[in-house]
């Protein structure tokens, strides 16, 4: 069993870091799944009040009981609990024709429900923190070939707020304003995921929860912040950003 990093503890709450590749829920196909997992870590039912996609890591909100999760899932909704996320990204968001370091993306998005598609409005807010270009090696399909030549690859590191929490809400955002998330094979760049897999053996989803505040009973708040993990760096190439 992989053991879930427990970053807070009271008597509603833990806050833990969800690690990439597990589902927060079971159901059809899934093993492993985190409510189950960090059930028998602590050695009770929790209690899920959000969510996060089964390749996106960090910060989540796990209650220990159902009142709790009641109350936090309220705090939520209300925005009393903000959740803040890092993406490493293909490009740069063009908004209106041009590059924009800041900005808004909204748009509906549409929800699957049966048969039927429910459109849900939408809001990310989005800081580019860096931008870095390299030249990768563009190879042939024969294998025994050296690299037929270079290209220039642009990547983003950028900061993103929720106006709202819809479901790949991220993903399917910064995809359309040319920005879409490195390792994203379902919302993304299928061709350049390929091409940064084999020359920056980006394997996985580069996305994280990296920041949350909640709220406090002294009518304060409280910050907790990660360290992106180490798959964000591209250590091997020396391209890291810091």
């Amino acid at each position: 069993m992989t053991e879930i990093p427990i970053l807070f503890e009271n008597d509603e709450i833990f806050i833990i870091n969800k690690p990439a590749g597990m589902s927060v829920q079971g159901g059809q196909g899934v093993s492993h799944p985190l409510d189950e997992e960090f059930a028998k870590q602590v050695g009770f039912k929790v209690h899920l009040v959000h969510r996060l996609d089964k390749e996106t890591c960090g910060l989540m909100v796990v209650a220990k009981n159902a009142k709790a999760a009641a109350t936090w899932i309220e705090l939520i909704a209300s925005k009393q609990v903000q959740k803040e996320y890092t993406a490493i990204c293909f490009g740069e968001p063009v908004i209106n024709g041009k590059k924009q370091k800041s900005g808004t993306i909204s748009g509906t998005l549409v929800k699957k429900n049966g048969k039927k598609s429910l459109e849900q409005s939408a809001v990310t807010n989005f800081t580019v923190e860096d931008v870095k270009t390299i030249e990768v090696p563009v190879f042939s399909d024969n294998p025994e070939e050296e690299a037929s030549k270079l290209v220039p690859l642009t990547l983003s590191k950028i900061h993103l707020k929720l106006g709202t929490g819809r479901m790949h809400q991220i993903r399917i955002h910064l995809a359309s304003v040319g920005a879409p998330i490195c390792g994203d094979d379902k919302h993304g760049a299928f061709k350049l995921n390929k091409l940064a897999k084999k020359t920056l053996k980006i394997k996985n989803l580069l996305l994280c929860s990296s920041r949350l505040t909640i709220p406090t009973d002294d009518g304060k708040t409280r910050v907790f912040e990660i360290e992106l993990p180490e798959y964000f760096q591209f250590s091997t190439l020396n391209f890291p950003f810091p």
